[in-house]
């Protein structure tokens, strides 16, 4: 199994740059690649689905045991040549969670490319190189790529890589090639209209610069040996069917939990918040996913067919999850990225406000309070935040736990929704997904018994 994963610096080193490159180079060889993104990330993963041609995993090695995240890679890479692997932040960012990518290079065995932006460096490029290289030993770094680096620089670091014994995989020169960013990282691949144009000069980029050949090679890896993971399948006349927002305004939504709920036995079906009139007449649960629905906010309040039919839906009790910029869709008022406010379905009895700074941001366990929609009283979910708009219902149904560090309130969730600013993942606890699931039959009267058959995953 080839594995290689493309770590960085730190945000903004030109992992992405690098990885779609790389990926898009590999494409036009001919080489089926599958891609990844270590760490919660919604956004890269778009990037890689727009080069590859089909969707782009998550691996987390907060959310996942080790178990569960060499079955996902391999699972979600079983037709593959490769599988490339973005890190997230810098190399060793997170370490102390278990949420970095050196941690989840650990799991999967799979060795690691440093990419350095060499923008105003030279010499200094081999104290950063060597620090990478003995911060955490042993480590899985075989070699550097090197973003933005002067063509008079290119010898030293051919030569700063040959003393320090690993390998130079080439380089990046100065280019225009940088892709926008917003208030919750870049702009999303939908958004970019000459996103074909920038993908082909990157991936000309990387087979002019980069050594793919090498990269092929040191790809390989040992089969890691692991218990794939078992959880409860549904038993119920007919699959129940679990509606998701999906378009421009909600488009954070994780491939391994629409595979989750397919697994234990849902169908889902997707619909669009701003360009449909309603709910599907067929659904059992909805998932209002996240995503930027205050750029989309006057487009979200002038569909009042859907907003009436969102109201309706959830007045009558079908179960509903509403994470982030899904939650805010849900409250009675929206302010745009402008500070415009606008009317939204009314379910939740408050205002979705912006804010001048990011409001939480990272992993977070969260504690139910009482038995819910998701899980029983006293239960510990993990989840991620990452949101500048806050609301002024944040709910109280489960107390939010830093690693480490603060506490507080949040999220509001009774028998029927979870609607809150924390991101989840079904793969970090297919109970959550099985319970939701549960509640979707038992509205739709589709096994009253609401039995459960066990069954591997």
């Amino acid at each position: 199994m080839k594995t290689i994963m493309i770590a960085g610096t730190g945000s903004g080193c030109g992992k992405t740059t690098i990885t779609c490159g790389i990926l898009a180079a590999f494409k036009k060889r001919g080489v089926r690649a599958a891609a990844f993104k270590c760490g919660p990330d919604y956004i890269d993963p778009m990037f890689h689905k727009e080069i590859i041609g089909v969707s782009s995993y998550n691996l987390d090695a907060f959310f996942c045991d080790d178990d569960t995240v060499n079955h996902l890679l391999c699972k979600n890479s079983a037709d593959a040549d490769i599988s490339v692997i973005e890190g997230v932040m810098g190399f060793y960012d997170g370490f102390s969670s278990g949420g970095s990518a050196y941690s989840l290079s650990e799991k999967v065995k799979t060795s690691v490319i440093i990419v350095i932006d060499c923008k105003g460096m030279s010499d200094s490029l081999g104290a950063v190189m060597k620090g990478f290289l003995t911060y955490k030993v042993p480590n899985r770094i075989c070699g550097f790529i090197f973003n933005r680096l002067p063509e008079k620089l290119v010898d030293l670091a051919r030569e700063l890589c040959q003393e320090m014994g690993v390998i130079f995989f080439g380089y990046f020169p100065a280019n225009k090639m940088s892709i926008k960013s917003r208030h919750l990282g870049l702009v999303t691949a939908g958004e970019i209209c000459d996103l074909k144009m920038r993908v082909s000069q990157l991936g000309g980029l990387a087979e002019k610069f980069i050594d793919l050949d090498r990269i092929m090679s040191v790809s390989e890896r040992s089969p890691v040996s692991y218990a794939a993971p078992v959880f409860k399948k549904l038993s119920c006349s007919e699959p129940p069917v679990i509606a998701i927002s999906y378009d421009k305004a909600f488009c954070f939504l994780y491939p391994d939990n629409i595979n989750a709920l397919t697994e234990i036995g849902c169908r889902v079906e997707f619909f669009s918040p701003l360009n449909d009139k309603k709910i599907p007449d067929n659904a059992d649960g909805v998932i209002f996913c996240g995503g930027y629905p205050e750029l989309y906010a006057e487009e979200l309040s002038q569909n009042k067919e859907m907003l009436s039919s969102v109201k309706m839906r959830i007045s009558d009790g079908i179960p509903v999850i509403a994470e982030c910029g899904g939650s805010m869709y849900l409250h009675r008022e929206l302010e745009n990225d402008k500070g415009k406010k606008f009317p939204m379905a009314g379910v939740i009895d408050g205002i979705s406000y912006k804010t001048e700074k990011l409001q939480r941001f990272g992993y977070v366990k969260l504690t139910a309070k009482h038995d819910n929609l998701l899980c029983k009283a006293e239960k510990e979910i993990s989840a991620h935040e990452f949101h500048y708009w806050e609301s002024s219902v944040c709910g109280s149904d489960f107390k939010a736990q830093k690693l480490g560090g603060a506490s507080w309130e949040c999220c509001i969730c009774t028998d029927k929704m979870y609607a809150g600013f924390p991101h989840l993942y079904f793969y970090s606890d297919m109970d959550i997904a099985v319970r939701f699931a549960e509640a979707c039959v038992k509205y739709g009267g589709k096994n009253e018994k609401d039995q459960f058959d066990r069954t591997d995953g």
